[in-house]
């Protein structure tokens, strides 16, 4: 039984002006580059990227990782298009998924402990929270994959799909704000690699020790 990431990376970009996943993120390296190799970690055993908007541009950088590169030729219909054939490249018998879109950097600290956390509680969701705000990525048990598979832009895709899966939801509490991030336009890129970076905030949000989580919470 796998433990398999999706990473989403197949959006538009309007507000950014340029494909987030080429964003320069930390040293020599673009944001996508960053994530799959903080996503390529024990437990995760399988990624798999799922490009869509100027894929021709991006994919020479993903391939030549152990991933799975997919593109979405219907990316204009929002992300749950890009979720849904992401979820379908899994096999049936993947015991818990990580959903993340690549432009949520997370540090490979944060990942491990949410699935530590996910998989040691046998939670069918699990989702990070900082200071009662719930973040990202989501750990989803594979026996909701055949749903994930059928998500839609109408029914509001992941999110339809945790609104309708309240009562399973586990919140999994971060002592650091970079559960939260995330970034759409140029001055939201440059305010969250200021704070993913620098000393002086949180000795840095990208450290190497990872933030203190919670026990799990009992769902309301």
């Amino acid at each position: 039984m796998t433990v398999a990431a999706v990473l989403l990376a197949g959006g538009e970009s309007s507000r950014m002006g340029q494909p987030k996943a080429l964003l320069e993120w930390g040293a020599n390296q673009t944001l996508i580059e960053y994530q799959i190799d903080e996503l390529r970690q024990p437990p995760v055993e399988r990624i798999v990227v799922v490009l869509g908007h100027e894929a021709e541009r991006i994919r020479p950088l993903v391939e030549e990782t152990r991933c799975d590169v997919l593109v979405n030729e219907l990316y204009k219909r929002g992300r749950a298009s890009s979720l849904r054939m992401g979820a379908r490249a899994l096999p049936d018998d993947t015991r818990a998924v990580v959903v993340l879109d690549v432009d949520q950097p997370r540090p490979r600290v944060v990942i491990q402990r949410l699935i530590e956390n996910h998989v040691r509680a046998s939670n069918l969701i699990t989702v990070p929270t900082f200071e009662g705000q719930r973040g990202h990525p989501t750990v989803i048990d594979g026996w909701l994959l055949p749903e994930l598979r059928q998500v839609r832009e109408r029914s509001q895709g992941l999110r339809g799909f945790l609104e309708r899966h309240e009562a399973d939801v586990v919140e999994a509490p971060f002592d650091s704000e970079v559960v939260l991030l995330g970034m759409n336009t140029p001055e939201e890129y440059e305010s969250v690699k200021a704070k993913y970076y620098s000393p002086d905030i949180d000795g840095g949000l990208r450290r190497t020790e990872a933030p203190r989580v919670g026990h799990e919470a009992a769902p309301d």
